[in-house]
């Protein structure tokens, strides 16, 4: 633990990772997109018009995903005052405002021909957005606030209140009664998508995923050499360079 909080010992880490994290990216990535658009049939329902899912559910998963991992840093930053867990913090809440976007974007071109309007303020939906908010939240408060600290400590509290709207996003569709259809992964023993369109989601999905760590470690190594750029393993490292 005290190596992985070690900033010299954690660039250079993050340095082996990341050439691994990006083919695995390309070939996840590949794998969804070429099944998907191509090798999963056209839904009975919906027609092609629910190949849109393939980038709307990873995304919106994403979105989730990443504010339980900015939570958990903040928290640990809070906790213990690990620099690096605000650093993953950090470089996490730009990536994850991007994803939330992306979700409603494509849940609202996904929605225009399934439910006739582009948006309703639908639970599912209006707490999603309420997410973006958050995301928005966090980044300005920390680029508002001047002294690093204060800011580090300011945008962990807010993170922290925030994780109150996850379970109600998760939940939504089954809380109250909505247009948002109800979980199909989350029931991974017996999900309710056939085969042939769930093994390519399941590939974006891992995708999208490792598309946000690669992202995420390269905003890490940038906060790394900024945030300790007068000490001397920065200066080697620029001199390599």
């Amino acid at each position: 633990m005290k190596r992985l909080a070690s900033p010299k010992y954690c660039y250079q880490l993050i340095g082996k990772i990341l050439p691994w994290t990006s083919i695995a990216c390309l070939i996840c990535m590949s794998y969804g997109l070429y099944a998907g658009l191509f090798l999963a049939p056209a839904d009975y329902q919906q027609g092609e018009a629910f190949r849109i899912m393939y980038v709307h559910v990873p995304c919106a998963i994403l979105s989730l995903t990443i504010y339980s991992i900015l939570f958990a840093s903040s928290l640990v930053f809070l906790v213990w005052r690990l620099k690096i867990a605000d650093i993953i913090a950090e470089a996490s809440g730009g990536i994850g405002a991007t994803y939330t976007l992306l979700a409603l974007i494509t849940g609202a071109i996904w929605g225009k021909p399934m439910w006739g309007t582009w948006w309703v303020w639908d639970a599912r939906l209006t707490s999603e957005l309420i997410l973006l908010f958050l995301y928005f939240g966090y980044l300005g408060l920390r680029s508002a606030i001047r002294d690093p600290n204060t800011a580090a400590r300011a945008v962990a509290i807010l993170a922290i209140v925030g994780m109150v709207d996850i379970p109600i996003v998760h939940f939504s569709v089954e809380w109250w009664e909505t247009l948002h259809q109800g979980p199909s992964l989350s029931k991974f023993t017996k999900p309710n998508i056939a085969k042939e369109m769930l093994y390519p989601l399941l590939g974006m999905l891992a995708g999208f995923f490792l598309f946000y760590l690669n992202v995420l470690l390269y905003r890490m190594r940038s906060l790394l050499l900024y945030r300790e750029r007068r000490t001397e393993w920065v200066s080697l490292v620029l001199r390599e360079n």
